[in-house]
């Protein structure tokens, strides 16, 4: 595997524009001649196809939902960096930077990040044109608040619906592009498998969810844009729909996965409150500018939080912390409200809870100021615990939010296998070991709006491309491939026994394992307990799953097992990571590597690398690959928040 990251030569702040001029162009008569394939409608997939379409390119994209406007960018809630300095608070394109690459723990490309930065401020300016509904102050300027891992005021917020606000301005761009014709939009419909001809992204195979039909699409270059792995788990704060397949395809097919074992758990998540429970839902990171994180001084002390009085009160971000408080990144704070709740701290019912508390914001502001930044996330927080954050604190927990990792691209944001693209989330490039809230719609939109287009421009200008089409072999084939996998699926379900287990209580035990051995906290003896139990699970899976109805039809059972395969395959990949990578990095604590004050201990000189897997075969051990890192303009150092 060739793992060429194609970084620009030149000064960090001038690769991006050397770059841009060096690269191949498309002329406009030519780029109606080509075709590209996007999957996903998401922030990234959505602003990339409007984009390829704008410049004239015949777009062919697809989504599992019923409409793009269902992407889980939808979910986002607390905003969008940018370098803009609207606030005048010493913030600038190359402390963005640095505020990234330091909130990664140093584990991502500078020149990547450095892009990121650069493209920030771009983006704002082509929201605010689509009409996006940001926060304003009283005299008509955009509004920023703070989000953690920062001590500037870089984010910009429409109350707690930012991603829904940025989606519809993209799906709208989107929408005009299906009217020119530029976009053929295919919804619901999952991709099943990534086809190549002749070592080159070609063409998709989709199952059509509504009827079962599987369908062949060609094209001259695949963009992926098609979200995380943090299912993995079960429970997380992403939508039920949201899974690893469309890029664990394409590793299959040769892509290197990189960083696997690097997820992001987000601090201030609703927590668990049953057995029965199908996801989490997140609480804004943003509430953290006015909310105080706190737990009782006394472990066990079961009191209601307005019996327990200020001297009884441990406000451990802003004693631990104090330069960062409550805005410290959310790997420091999920970890700490971990180190809370094992020590006997823990609230509410499961003791696996912190508060979040409003009240001297609401003393200081007023009730009507905190509801304008914040109404809607109070209004779901209530609805769904039957508790009014302007009376009582929040209770929160981490949970898995987004996920680092992914399929490995280099500068082009191209993989490893030609024509083939990942962007957003789906890709592994900007964000190390830990992402700093408020970046995931900001790479999402950059990489679609401003990046993948002249990649795209690129590859095709730099590379001779034959006419395919669905009738050659290789589409067959993979087709063939997708019924077999599918019937394999079904082969357990033919008579329903006392035996048979559903997908989901699968999935809840594949999580469970991952939660306890490959989540916040890792041992090597843990890992190598997950990974001799993993194979269990998957037999369980195959011998045993019960999948009601057939596959020529609407069956969510079926696509909810085909998903969870693809999991029970990618858990160990993600397992091996973890139990190489022997440092603590981001949210990922290495019990065997921490400091003396029990805070992750990087170790450089051994770890400083991207993790890339090759997939080997059914059965084989996958190959471990590694990128070096080289940090030319920040130096790497013990991350300090105090």
């Amino acid at each position: 595997m060739q793992l060429n990251a194609n970084i620009p030569d030149g000064p960090l702040a001038e690769k991006w524009d050397n770059h841009r001029f060096a690269s191949k162009l498309v002329n406009p008569a030519n780029r109606r001649k080509y075709k590209i394939i996007v999957v996903g409608t998401g922030l990234a997939g959505a602003s990339a196809s409007a984009t390829l379409a704008e410049q004239g390119y015949n777009v062919s994209t697809f989504c599992i939902q019923d409409s793009p406007r269902r992407a889980h960018s939808i979910a986002a809630q607390g905003g969008i960096n940018a370098a803009k300095n609207y606030q005048n608070d010493g913030d600038s394109i190359m402390r963005l930077f640095y505020d990234t690459i330091k909130g990664g723990d140093f584990r991502s490309r500078e020149a990547n990040v450095y892009r990121l930065a650069q493209v920030s401020n771009n983006i704002i300016d082509q929201c605010v044109a689509q009409g996006v509904p940001f926060a304003r102050e009283y005299g008509g300027t955009l509004a920023n608040r703070s989000f953690g891992g920062a001590q500037v005021s870089r984010t910009f917020y429409a109350r707690g619906q930012t991603g829904q606000q940025l989606l519809l301005g993209a799906y709208s761009a989107l929408s005009r592009q299906i009217k020119t014709g530029k976009v053929t939009m295919h919804t619901r419909q999952e991709m099943m498998e990534l086809v190549l001809v002749d070592g080159k992204a070609r063409g998709i195979i989709t199952r059509n969810i509504i009827t079962g039909e599987l369908e062949k699409h060609a094209a001259d270059a695949v963009i992926l844009a098609t979200g995380g792995y943090g299912n993995a788990y079960y429970l997380s704060t992403n939508a039920m729909a949201s899974n690893v397949t469309a890029a664990w395809r394409a590793h299959k097919k040769g892509a290197g996965f990189a960083n696997p074992c690097f997820v992001q758990i987000h601090p201030t998540c609703i927590p668990v409150h049953g057995d029965y429970q199908s996801k989490l839902t997140l609480m804004s990171e943003s509430l953290r500018n006015d909310g105080r994180v706190w737990v009782p001084k006394k472990p066990g002390d079961t009191r209601k939080p307005v019996s327990i009085p200020e001297e009884d009160r441990d406000y451990y971000l802003e004693n631990k912390y104090p330069s960062f408080g409550n805005l410290v990144p959310r790997d420091v704070a999920s970890r700490n409200a971990k180190e809370q709740c094992d020590a006997g701290k823990g609230v509410g019912n499961t003791h696996l809870a912190v508060y979040l508390d409003f009240s001297e914001a609401i003393r200081r502001d007023g009730q009507e100021t905190i509801l304008k930044k914040y109404g809607n996330l109070f209004q779901m927080y209530e609805k769904i615990t039957d508790s009014n954050p302007l009376h009582e604190p929040m209770m929160i927990y981490p949970a898995v939010h987004y996920t680092m990792g992914g399929l490995w691209v280099d500068y082009n944001l191209m993989t490893n296998i030609d024509g083939l693209f990942a962007i957003g989330e789906c890709n592994f490039s900007d964000h190390g070991a830990n992402r700093l809230g408020a970046s995931a719609l900001m790479q999402g939109l950059a990489d679609g709006y401003f990046i993948v287009g002249t990649s795209v421009a690129n590859y095709l200008g730099s590379s001779d491309h034959t006419q395919v089409t669905t009738e050659d072999s290789e589409f067959k084939t993979a087709e063939e491939d997708v019924k077999n996998r599918l019937a394999k699926l079904l082969q357990a379900s033919t008579a329903r026994d006392e035996d048979k287990v559903t997908v989901d209580e699968i999935h809840k035990e594949l999580g469970l394992l991952l939660w306890d051995n490959c989540g916040m906290a890792r041992n090597r003896e843990g890992l190598e307990k997950a990974l001799q139990e993993l194979p269990a699970i998957q037999d369980k899976f195959w011998n045993n799953v019960y999948i009601p109805g057939t596959g020529e039809e609407l069956n969510q059972s079926l696509e909810r097992a085909g998903r969870l395969a693809d999991f029970l395959e990618f858990a160990e990949i993600m397992i091996r990571d973890a139990l190489e990578r022997e440092e603590s990095c981001g949210c990922h604590l290495r019990e065997e590597s921490q400091t003396e004050e029990n805070e992750a201990k990087r170790d450089d000189e051994n770890f400083s690398f991207v993790s890339v897997w090759e997939h080997k075969g059914s059965g084989e051990t996958p190959t471990l690959h590694k990128e070096a890192l080289h940090f030319e303009n920040v130096t790497p150092s013990q991350r300090s928040y105090k």
